[in-house]
């Protein structure tokens, strides 16, 4: 059976042998350290490099704005141009044009999330057709090999899910609600399908309830109308802290907070808090702030050397679990937009 403990010390093993060696080649490559964080290099040719990332999440995202961080970030510490372009809403015909005008555009490397592969994947391999390395991020790890991407940058979704849903059967669960904000993007599908697996195992049933990313009031009543509707739910994983903040809402006006078993993808000061008060047992952090970073540095690295660490291998970023014991230490990184 897989456990959460080893799922978490499966990923860090495999990110540290990783990244080590990509983050040795970044200092090599830039020279001597920089005077402050984010500080850019003065390499002329790395100057003129520019890198385009498109994502399926809008930058006014608490998620998606450390991701953007993270670009940001790489960007200056590499000293190329990052530029972040993502749709308004979840929409996956905006999203293929945005990646088509960025191939379009000919940059010289290409960051995209992959929340539908049948949707984005002919535009993805335009831009491998035309020459332009791809690195994928956050969702859509089973498809970026066949997509031609050089490697990609995230959790493994499954196993997040799985492990979540092992967290709330130790618990003591018998009946959950797997709360999905973006019915339709593959990578969430994919958490709640690992959910249900592992409570499989012991019997628990799992229903997912469908609420609208884009409007918490919304959630905050689906979630509620759930839990009068069927008593006996006593167990919650969100997929995202849009869905995890006015969850928690529910919750406090219901009454339930102590015997309902809650847990998250994704981190907020709201989730963090919740969690240091007892109100949310965990919180599955696939550490965006490095699906924005690491991609820039890795492409940048691929086009002076041909080289990406781990011979195009996924690169784990997560999953980890945020608990009351770590909640005031994370949330003080999370001030800081890198968590």
């Amino acid at each position: 059976m897989i456990t959460a403990k080893r799922l978490q010390n499966a990923a860090s093993s495999i990110f540290v042998a990783t990244i080590g060696a990509a983050l040795a080649l970044a200092v090599a490559a830039c020279g001597d350290a920089p005077g402050r964080p984010g500080a850019s290099t003065s390499d002329p040719a790395r100057s003129a490099l520019r890198i385009v990332a498109v994502t399926h999440g809008v930058s006014a995202n608490p998620f998606w704005s450390v991701v953007i961080n993270g670009l940001d970030d790489a960007g200056r510490d590499m000293g190329v141009r990052v530029e972040y372009q993502a749709p308004n809403t979840f929409d996956m015909v905006t999203m293929s044009e945005l990646i088509d005008a960025a191939v379009a555009s000919r940059p010289d490397g290409l960051v995209v999330s992959v929340p539908d592969p049948d949707a984005l994947g002919a535009s993805i391999r335009a831009a491998v057709e035309a020459g332009i390395p791809v690195i994928t991020i956050n969702s859509g790890g089973d498809a970026s090999a066949s997509l031609g991407a050089l490697a990609h940058v995230g959790q493994a979704e499954y196993d997040a899910g799985f492990g979540g849903g092992e967290r709330l059967a130790e618990a003591g669960v018998r009946r959950v609600l797997c709360v999905n904000q973006e019915i339709g993007n593959a990578a969430l599908d994919t958490r709640c399908q690992g959910l249900t697996d592992a409570l499989a195992e012991h019997g628990v049933p799992v229903s997912v309830l469908a609420v609208e990313l884009a409007d918490p009031e919304d959630t905050r009543q689906r979630v509620a109308g759930a839990l009068l509707a069927d008593p006996t739910i006593d167990g919650i994983l969100t997929l995202g802290t849009t869905a995890a903040e006015p969850t928690l809402v529910a919750l406090r006006e219901l009454g339930r907070v102590d015997d309902v078993r809650f847990g998250t993808f994704d981190l907020s000061t709201q989730v963090l808090e919740a969690i240091r008060d007892g109100e949310i047992d965990f919180a599955i952090d696939q550490q965006q702030y490095l699906q924005g970073y690491l991609p820039v540095v890795l492409l940048t690295l691929y086009l002076e050397t041909g080289t990406v660490p781990g011979g195009g291998h996924a690169i784990p970023t997560g999953p980890g679990f945020v608990t009351i014991e770590t909640a005031q230490q994370v949330m003080d990184l999370t001030r800081r937009g890198v968590r």
